[in-house]
């Protein structure tokens, strides 16, 4: 059974301490998979983002009282993923030190992982995302896959428009010499 999303609602529901767990199962239910893929193309490894994912409803869960609904809850929510993946990402570069041995790393790690069916060119696509930095990649994902507005990722990230259009212009850029250097 379909429950149509009234985000109102739910926002009402998740105010009422009686109606809260409920209203929350509807809003991981609404956005688990959006939020998953926004977090997988920044991580790359499925584990490790159900571990980013799971943090971010954990995250929301905890902060639900915080929530002034100055925003929609889907900006809240990517808003929190965003941050908990950054995190994740900086931990780990922390733990590893990314460097080009990193790179290939990440790439070995996509290219094994059992939840990528994606042919060699979507491959060397996620290779050559992988290997921007993480603002270029966090712009270049949602602007690419998740086709979102400069607009709402200004919102989202805190950052201008015209930094935005850059990010993308240089990510654009970069995969189109990697894919250019592979010939």
């Amino acid at each position: 059974m379909t429950v149509l999303w009234n985000e109102k609602l739910i926002v009402e529901q998740l105010r009422d301490t009686a109606q809260r767990e409920r209203a929350f199962t509807l809003l991981v239910e609404h956005f688990k998979e959006q939020l998953y893929w926004q977090i997988r193309r920044m991580v790359l490894s499925h584990d490790d983002a159900d571990d980013v994912l799971q943090n971010t409803f954990l995250k929301a869960w905890t902060g639900l009282d915080g929530f002034r609904g100055d925003a929609q809850l889907s900006t809240w929510l990517f808003r929190i993923a965003n941050n908990e993946t950054i995190n994740f990402l900086e931990r780990r570069r922390q733990q590893m030190s990314l460097d080009e041995d990193g790179v290939a790393s990440a790439a070995a790690t996509l290219q094994s992982d059992p939840y990528f069916d994606g042919d060699e060119t979507a491959r060397q696509l996620q290779e050559a995302i992988a290997q921007l930095p993480d603002k270029q990649r966090q712009v270049f994902n949602l602007k690419y896959f998740q086709e979102m507005k400069y607009e709402d990722m200004s919102e989202l990230l805190g950052t201008s428009v015209g930094a935005l259009k850059a990010s993308y212009h240089h990510a654009v850029r970069k995969i189109a010499d990697f894919f250019q250097s592979r010939d």
